[in-house]
């Protein structure tokens, strides 16, 4: 018999867990982007085949220990039983055929979906470059000489090539509907490539803890038409605030929940400066004492 207490505590941690599920929104499953509906393909075929497996042997030990139960007087006592021909052949057989399947799964999808990847497209891709800041996102438009905090656009069904790195913290950049989450470090560059196949404006996050503000550390891409995207382009070039060196350094300085910033212009090779400087600093070397040289090692060059 159960005691009223346990049923009822059970019964009230059973509708607070739905109850905070009902909050949560399965952004990877609900993709609007090219790559994000490749992962998600391959998310559930991945998992419906460990399934085959998973699901059986749960209920195989549900049912023998049922069965086989002290009380049971007519289940089949054998002691001395220790092989099965065909308990092997199925316990090995199946198993290797879904390893094998997943073998596959997984080499033709890490070539597929390499983020290092540019994607086909007729369309001229946006390149847009991400700095991981304490606790914010910069991001440089090189080809529009603008740049923004927590905040990105582009057009609908466009190639986005991002280059990412850090200013410090290492830290991951991820937009769940999109795709996939790349690491950004200082010192080094990644690659991304994505799209949206649907207008909208979706999350992107930091995926990697980085310190106290880590929570707040979010952003919107905002995926919008060819004209969209124009006047949001003219929006920060209108706001007259250009990102100056000096500018950069105030925000190299930690700060939580940060707003949206527009910057009106940016110096050219911006993201390579921050990324050597960084490269520089870890290596122990000051940048304004580089000889050409020097500058050149450090850049990854010869």
């Amino acid at each position: 018999m159960k005691h009223p207490h346990f049923t009822t505590v059970g019964r009230t941690l059973g509708i607070g867990a739905l109850m905070l599920l009902s909050g949560c929104t399965l952004e990877v499953l609900a993709p609007k982007g090219d790559i994000g509906a490749q992962e998600k393909t391959l998310l559930i075929t991945a998992t419906a085949l460990m399934l085959l497996v998973v699901v059986p042997v749960i209920f195989m030990t549900l049912y023998f220990a049922w069965k086989y139960r002290s009380t049971n007087t007519k289940a089949v006592y054998m002691p001395r039983w220790s092989h099965s021909t065909r308990i092997e052949l199925v316990v090995w057989t199946i198993p290797l055929i879904i390893v094998a399947i997943l073998a596959v799964l997984t080499y033709r999808s890490t070539h597929a979906l390499d983020p290092y990847r540019p994607l086909q497209s007729e369309v001229k891709p946006i390149n847009i470059d991400v700095v991981s800041m304490d606790w914010k996102w910069l991001f440089i438009y090189p080809d529009h000489d603008i740049a923004t905090i927590n905040e990105i656009a582009f057009p609908v069904d466009t190639p986005v090539n991002f280059r990412i790195t850090s200013s410090d913290m290492m830290n991951a950049f991820f937009i769940p509907q999109l795709g996939s989450m790349i690491y950004s470090m200082a010192g080094m560059e990644t690659k991304l490539h994505l799209n949206a196949t649907e207008a909208g404006t979706y999350a992107g996050i930091s995926a990697n803890y980085s310190g106290a503000g880590f929570s707040g550390m979010r952003f919107k891409a905002i995926a919008t038409t060819n004209e969209g995207f124009q006047e949001w382009i003219e929006k920060a070039r209108a706001t007259n605030n250009p990102l100056t060196p000096q500018t950069y350094e105030a925000l190299r300085k930690p700060s939580e929940n940060v707003p949206v910033t527009f910057y009106s212009s940016a110096p050219a090779g911006m993201f390579d400066n921050i990324m050597h400087s960084t490269m520089s600093k870890i290596a122990g070397v000051d940048p304004a004492s580089c000889t050409p040289t020097s500058k050149n090692l450090i850049a990854g060059n010869n």
